[in-house]
């Protein structure tokens, strides 16, 4: 009885794990039957004939290795069945010779793939099951490439940010994403789509340029408070200059030391703000195209001060002019200042105030619009005339009683209406601007590229090309995107180093999270053209860039740094200084080097003579009030000295003897007494001799 109910029980239980073996077995089926290989319409693929592979590349519509290059075995486009069918013209019309035309070439492909209905309806997707998705379900690293490369030429896609975008159309599991070539496949002949190596590589290689060729950034100093731009002198020195926010100017020498004693130290008059968003403190830099010679730089900050000490403004935005001290070529001489323009502004965000010189010789100046209404413009009785305005200016004038005068080029330069010193204007936001020394088209033009917020909408952005006399509240950008985060542009340089072949003439920027972009134009079209800029090596893309992103610089040889700071920006000396390096090449080839000149002191004759005045840049010595004379060597004395008095310092007079006052107007009475006290003692004393000879001839 004990056997039977023994041999029951073992029978019970092998019962019930074959059923269990069986119910995992179908499950298993199921589940390969979900990823099993299906074309969309639920046809199985079939296997690539030879005759039928360059019909293939026709139905494709583009010419080269087409889908037989990534499906040579298997795909779902045969003789008679043309992919195009399924395709959105508005998403597959860009057939221009750009990058995203040829990933879009490649999405194509998606409806040849063997598993074209897992691409196009995932399982997982239960929302899109009952309707097809425009493109196929992408992998993660390929969805924000496509996103970046192509979101300025489908309109789509700029109604929605990358995250979202990607969101949407990469796969939430590990299951089949696009490009499905050879990722996820087994390596050589046994993979079902490649039949032999040689088209492995070739497939693999194709998959590799969706791998962004990644920079590399190299830690240059450390140890900087808010470091906002860094740019050089051009006096073959290879210093560079390194802003600080609170009103410092700090040289990197070319062994990379950070020289203790500041080039300009303006801290004391400089109103900075360390708040975010807070804009105010230095702001720009730029340094004459002959510093050279005659040593001048101009400089940029917000401050209160002096008449500007009470009214309706916060501050003013001031650009002042300065001379390199005469001994010492690392330090300004703050004697020198020499006050530029003034603009009041009401707000502390918008403020823009970098400027820069342009090819042209002329400076221009960037600012923003200060976020100034109409109602404000009029309570500030028309000081705000520059806002959300370029400006163009020429510093090289002769006229000692202006610091500048307007190009007759300039586009209001008769006008009633305009200030002659605008050149264009409907800027918002200037995130820091860039001029490509190296281009310009066939009017002469410069090529000046800015990031700015949108018109339409402040929490977009978009890139501008500066152009004379346009007006960008209604002109057409460059570029219009949304950001890659939620942190303002900042605009960076156009590439013209050695180092790096590959990015050279690209625009090079990002916003304050460290996402980078890069701007090409391509040479037959001359569109600008945008692609994500990888820093490192690692999945990210970043590398070792942490902290927030504050500004970018270049160097004499053209080279890019990037600026960061730590989140934290009331924490003192947290920021970098970073260099793009191009891990393709040696960090300095040999063609790239460039002797380094020892920086020397001004030897211009304007500066050796000219002691009582300012030396305009072109080498006029303009004297001071209370001097005059070639080179300021002439007192001033007004009215004029008299009685043969010469005036040694302005409206002093070193008189003559016998003379007073500050025109040796007035006679020196007691000078007069002494002398006939003398003339009397004459008297006597001849009176005396005489009587004495009198007595003795007697």
């Amino acid at each position: 009885m004990k056997k039977m109910l023994l041999l029951q029980w073992l029978l019970v239980w092998g019962i019930a794990l074959l059923v269990l073996e069986s119910e995992a077995k179908f499950g298993e089926k199921s589940e390969a039957g979900a990823r099993r290989r299906r074309c969309l319409n639920g046809n199985p693929p079939r296997r690539v004939k030879k005759r039928h592979r360059k019909m293939q590349t026709l139905d494709l519509g583009w010419g080269g290795e087409g889908c037989r290059g990534l499906y040579p075995r298997l795909s779902c486009c045969s003789k008679t069945d043309s992919p195009g069918l399924h395709m959105d013209p508005k998403v597959f019309s860009v057939t221009n010779n750009t990058e995203c035309a040829k990933l879009l070439e490649e999405i194509r492909c998606a409806y040849c793939s063997p598993h074209a209905q897992n691409l196009f309806h995932p399982p997982e997707r239960t929302e899109t099951s009952e309707r097809q998705l425009v493109i196929p379900t992408l992998c993660k690293d390929y969805c924000k490439e496509f996103y970046y490369t192509c979101r300025g030429h489908i309109p789509g896609l700029l109604q929605t940010t990358a995250e979202e975008f990607c969101f949407y159309h990469v796969t939430r599991d590990s299951g089949l994403c696009f490009p499905d070539f050879p990722r996820k496949q087994v390596r050589g002949p046994a993979s079902n789509y490649l039949d032999q190596m040689e088209e492995y590589d070739k497939v693999e290689e194709i998959s590799r340029k969706h791998r962004h060729n990644c920079y590399g950034i190299q830690e240059i100093v450390r140890g900087l408070r808010q470091p906002v731009g860094a740019m050089h002198c051009g006096d073959g020195s290879h210093r560079l200059f390194i802003l600080e926010k609170e009103g410092y100017v700090k040289i990197l020498s070319p062994e990379g030391d950070l020289i203790k004693e500041p080039f300009l130290d303006i801290h004391k008059v400089v109103q900075s703000g360390i708040k975010g968003g807070d804009e105010r403190g230095l702001l720009g830099l730029a340094f004459h195209p002959n510093y050279k010679k005659n040593g001048k730089l101009y400089v940029s900050y917000t401050t209160n001060q002096e008449r500007w000490a009470s009214g309706p403004h916060d501050h003013i935005l001031r650009v002042v002019e300065y001379t390199v001290s005469r001994k010492n070529p690392s330090q300004v001489d703050i004697r020198t200042e020499r006050v530029f323009l003034e603009v009041a502004e009401l707000h502390r965000k918008h403020l823009g105030g970098q400027h820069l010189f342009g090819p042209d010789g002329f400076l221009y100046i960037f600012l923003g619009d200060g976020m100034i209404t109409i109602d404000d413009m009029e309570e500030m009785d028309g000081l705000s005339d520059f806002t959300g305005s370029v400006l163009r200016l020429d510093v090289d004038t002769n006229v000692c009683s202006a610091p500048y005068s307007i190009p007759r080029n300039n586009p209001h330069f008769n006008s009633t209406n305009q200030p002659p010193e605008i050149f264009a204007h409907g800027l918002h936001n200037p995130g820091r601007c860039a001029v490509d020394r190296h281009s310009k088209d066939t009017n002469m033009n410069l090529t000046i590229l800015c990031s700015d917020s949108s018109t339409k909408n402040r929490s977009s952005s978009r890139i501008l090309q500066i152009i004379k006399g346009k007006d960008y509240e209604s002109e057409l950008s460059l570029l219009d995107f949304k950001p890659l985060s939620s942190g303002p542009m900042v605009g960076g340089f156009i590439y013209r180093g050695c180092q790096s072949e590959r990015l050279y003439g690209n625009y090079v920027f990002g916003d304050r999270y460290g996402n980078f972009v890069t701007l090409h134009q391509n040479s037959v079209t001359k569109q600008w053209q945008e692609k994500p800029f990888c820093l490192g090596n690692g999945p990210s893309c970043r590398g070792s860039f942490t902290g927030h992103l504050l500004g970018f610089g270049e160097d004499e040889l053209g080279e890019v740094y990037i600026l960061s700071s730590s989140k934290s920006m009331t924490q003192s000396h947290s920021g970098k200084l970073y260099k793009i390096i191009d891990p393709k090449r040696p960090l300095v080839p040999e063609e790239c080097k460039r002797p380094v000149l020892p920086a020397q002191p001004l030897a211009s004759e304007c500066s050796r003579h000219c002691r009582n005045g300012h030396c305009t840049p072109t080498g006029k010595c303009c004297c001071n009030q209370g001097w005059e004379g070639e080179f300021c060597r002439i007192a001033k004395c007004e009215p004029p000295c008299r009685h043969g008095g010469v005036c040694v310092r302005p409206n002093k007079c070193l008189c003559k003897k016998g003379h007073l006052g500050p025109q040796c107007e007035q006679v020196d009475r007691n000078i007069r007494r002494v002398a006939r006290a003398g003339i009397l003692d004459q008297i006597i004393d001849v009176t005396s001799y005489l009587l004495d000879l009198t007595s003795y001839i007697v």
